[in-house]
C-alpha cells in the first residue's frame, strides 16, 4: 500500500460549513407545500388552503430576508468609527447640559 495514512497529527479535509439559512428555507419551503396539502386532506376548501400557502409563503420570504441580512451584518468586520460613538446619554462636549437654565453672558440672575 503506498500514500499517505491519517494519522492523528495529518489535518483531513473537512466537509464546507452548511448554509443553515438555506437549510431553514428549504425546510419553510416544505411546509409551504406540506401544510396545504394536509388541510385538502382534512377538508378545508381549497380557497382555505391557498390563502394559508401565500400566507405561509410570505412569512418564509420575509424571514429570508432578515437571515440573509442578520448573515451580512453578522460577516461584516467591526469597524473603528463605530466602536468611538456614544450612546445618546452619553454626549460630550458643548450642549452636554442641555437641562440646564441658561442665563444671558454675565448678566446676574435677579
Amino acid at each position: 500500500m503506498s500514500g499517505p495514512h491519517p494519522t492523528p497529527e495529518t489535518p483531513r479535509a473537512t466537509a464546507p460549513p452548511q448554509d443553515t439559512v438555506t437549510d431553514v428555507v428549504r425546510w419553510a419551503v416544505f411546509s409551504c407545500v406540506l401544510v396545504p396539502v394536509v388541510l385538502l386532506w382534512y377538508g378545508t376548501s381549497l380557497a382555505g388552503a391557498a390563502g394559508t400557502a401565500l400566507g405561509l409563503a410570505a412569512v418564509t420570504a420575509v424571514c429570508r430576508l432578515l437571515l440573509r441580512q442578520s448573515e451580512r451584518v453578522a460577516a461584516r468586520p467591526p469597524s473603528e468609527d463605530h466602536t468611538s460613538r456614544r450612546g445618546r446619554h452619553h454626549r460630550s462636549g458643548t450642549g452636554a447640559h442641555r437641562g440646564r437654565r441658561h442665563t444671558g453672558g454675565s448678566t446676574p440672575v435677579g
